[in-house]
């Protein structure tokens, strides 16, 4: 419960936020991001879908500090830390890059915005964790989401989606991460969506399905390092000034907005000129190809079969123009073992990395829901 001076000084609610996969087009959200100043870059696209682990808090106000208590996903419980909640201490603390760097951030951006209506601190009790920590499923995105609704709804500031998750990125960005905008994404909760990122603008849509898709996110109990696998691919942008850079230019840039726009088609079965419609906040346009998926797809499984190529060809791609930019976190030699070993792919459709790519988690579309299991016992035993 903790001492008189870090009780709450109003009421408390219950949150939970969930990670977030990322299926198709990691990294082209911050290349996009380069079109504010260099617009002949092409724009960021990815497809994301909310994962059911994430994290669950007790929220509530608090009079002068930012009170944090926290589980991680080992079930260890972290101790409290009390920051002043003032523009000083919170930019400090979120620029050391540390375990609170995030919710600090958030909540440095929180002052900026709203001064007058955010009067006090706030108490976070993150008394479960059940997503993995550093895996590729945004847990610091959960966390800066996560904080910015807490102070939402423990001041009445009415924030929509948008809020939140411009919040949550202006407040990680904060800190020494340099993520894009795809990963506030898990502020959608879980259900899939198309992200467009164009320069500071973001646009966004809910995907529709139209058959049953049966993923196994896998854990590959390693290690990678994102800030290094931004920092070398951000080398590349926005001059590209060697055949290398080019090539992840456009890797992450033409190369991936036809692989994700014919994903998107595949699933949704509609053609490519119908993907980025008004329902979306900006008008994007999307020339046809050759590759293009318009009318009926047979059965399932043979739209499951073309989606899991699919699959497979970004993971090549990616590996052909990604690595050489970044050989010692890209190489990845524990996921692209299991990608290659035959008893899974005897059960999976497709498989690729997930997130910031390396040795951090792995992301296969099993043929069916017994293949699915049968894949989970594999990996288990």
């Amino acid at each position: 419960k903790g001492s008189p001076q870090q009780q709450p000084s109003g009421p408390q609610h219950h949150l939970f936020v969930p990670g977030r996969v990322c299926l198709f087009g990691e990294h082209s959200d911050w290349a996009g991001t380069y079109r504010t100043s260099h617009p002949s870059i092409e724009k960021g696209f990815t497809l994301i879908t909310g994962t059911d682990q994430g994290l669950y808090a007790r929220v509530a106000k608090h009079e002068t500090d930012l009170i944090l208590h926290s589980v991680n996903d080992k079930n260890e419980d972290l101790p409290t830390t009390v920051i002043p909640m003032n523009e000083k201490d919170l930019q400090l603390e979120a620029q050391k890059g540390e375990f609170w760097s995030y919710i600090a951030g958030v909540a440095y951006q929180v002052l900026l915005r709203y001064p007058k209506q955010v009067t006090g601190g706030l108490v976070i009790d993150n008394y479960k964790t059940d997503l993995p920590m550093k895996k590729g499923l945004s847990s610091s995105a959960a966390v800066s989401v996560l904080t910015a609704r807490a102070f939402g709804v423990a001041y009445n500031l009415n924030l929509s989606i948008d809020d939140e998750m411009d919040l949550a990125y202006h407040g990680e960005i904060t800190t020494p991460s340099r993520c894009g905008r795809m990963d506030q994404g898990c502020a959608f909760g879980n259900k899939p969506v198309l992200m467009i990122h164009d320069g500071d603008s973001l646009s966004h849509r809910p995907i529709q399905p139209r058959f049953n898709l049966y993923y196994v996110i896998v854990d590959l109990q390693s290690h990678k390092d994102t800030i290094k696998i931004l920092s070398d691919l951000h080398q590349c942008f926005p001059i590209a000034s060697s055949p290398l850079q080019k090539n992840v230019q456009f890797l992450l840039g033409s190369c991936n907005k036809n692989i994700l726009l014919r994903a998107v088609s595949l699933i949704e079965n509609q053609s490519y000129s119908d993907l980025t419609s008004s329902s979306t906040s900006t008008s994007t346009s999307a020339s046809t190809s050759n590759h293009g998926v318009s009318g009926s797809i047979g059965s399932d499984s043979n739209a499951g079969e073309e989606l899991g190529k699919i699959m497979n060809e970004a993971q090549k791609k990616f590996d052909e123009f990604a690595i050489p930019a970044c050989e010692q976190e890209l190489r990845a030699p524990i996921l692209h073992r299991l990608l290659e070993d035959g008893r899974v792919r005897d059960l999976v459709w497709g498989g690729k990395g997930v997130g910031s790519q390396g040795d951090g988690t792995a992301q296969f579309l099993a043929k069916s829901v017994d293949d699915r299991e049968k894949l989970i016992q594999l990996l288990r035993g």
